[in-house]
């Protein structure tokens, strides 16, 4: 006989998976999750929430820390809004966001495409050299640049050694290099924090999409911009993310570097935020530069994460 028990058994229908209740009958909603995030929640709404609230609050009246506050509504908004200074520095923060965003990524890019596909030995070390600036303290970074910038510093030396002497200069002290000077090392500062990121993302990508590629006669600039660009998505979104954030809230590095000069030129809106709270006693003001600050940013990383959403 040909028939076996196998061909003459009933088939086996897929279930579905027990859940643990009835058929037709609502689960109740958990709570136990949420009593997890309970203690970080309470920490932010606590020390973040709370003091942005009460910024918010402070930026309507007109207080000098000291004395009793006397409530001016939006003239401080108004002050705020025709304060030429206050234009300049979002200015000077957007044009430090091409130095701490834009170029830390495109070279964090470039090291991605050069590297990632080829890996040769040494690469964690090479990792790590590129990781310190972001373990380093930002003022200690800031000191060390200011000595390398200086009129005997390792950059006019450097220019020196290899004959451009007349291009040498306190590159800090220069109203017209001064802003681009403080933005190169947001670029330093950055790029190691970018090419990490993209190092960690190109590593999920399937290798067989590259072999794909390469069978399909792609070069190395059509295997990056075919496979590795779209991998890189969620990456680039972070790292944009953060990187513009550290530009326009900048102060560590332009305060130690420059102090906001020559004659204002590297002045940015976190650095106005400390003068007026700290040494010119108009808090009320600086609230209400610093909730337009933290508006900007908001809509800014709003703009992007919609801009840049992973698929």
């Amino acid at each position: 006989m040909s028939n076996t028990v196998a061909d003459t058994a009933p088939p086996v229908r897929a279930t579905a998976p027990r859940s643990g209740a009835p058929r037709g009958e609502k689960r109740a909603p958990s709570w136990r999750g949420y009593l997890y995030v309970l203690p970080a929640l309470a920490f932010y709404v606590l020390f973040a929430v709370l003091p942005m609230l009460h910024t918010v609050y402070l930026s309507f009246f007109d207080w000098d820390g000291v004395t009793v506050a006397s409530w001016v509504g939006l003239g401080n908004y108004r002050e705020v809004l025709a304060d030429p200074d206050l234009r300049g520095a979002v200015l000077n923060a957007l044009t430090l966001v091409v130095f701490f965003s834009w170029l830390p990524i495109v070279l964090g890019m470039v090291m991605v495409g050069l590297l990632a596909r080829h890996p040769r030995r040494g690469m964690t070390a090479f990792r790590l050299l590129f990781f310190v600036p972001q373990v380093v303290p930002l003022v200690a970074v800031g000191i060390t640049w200011r000595w390398m910038y200086g009129s005997d510093g390792v950059v006019n030396q450097a220019l020196r050694a290899v004959g451009l002497d007349t291009v040498t200069r306190a590159w800090l002290g220069d109203a017209d290099f001064a802003l681009i000077a403080v933005g190169l090392v947001g670029t330093w500062a950055m790029s190691g924090l970018c090419m990490v990121l993209f190092f960690s993302g190109v590593q999920k990508v399937d290798p067989n999409l590259y072999e794909a590629a390469r069978i399909d006669g792609a070069g190395p600039v059509r295997e990056f911009r075919t496979v590795t660009l779209p991998a890189l998505r969620g990456e680039v979104a972070v790292a944009l993310t953060v990187t513009t954030v550290a530009a326009l809230a900048s102060f560590d590095i332009v305060y130690v570097t420059t102090d906001g000069g020559p004659a204002g030129n590297t002045n940015v809106p976190g650095l106005l935020v400390y003068r007026l709270a700290f040494t010119q006693n108009e808090v009320g003001l600086a609230a209400a530069v610093a909730t337009v600050l933290a508006a900007m940013i908001l809509f800014l990383v709003f703009t992007i994460t919609r801009l840049v959403k992973p698929e």
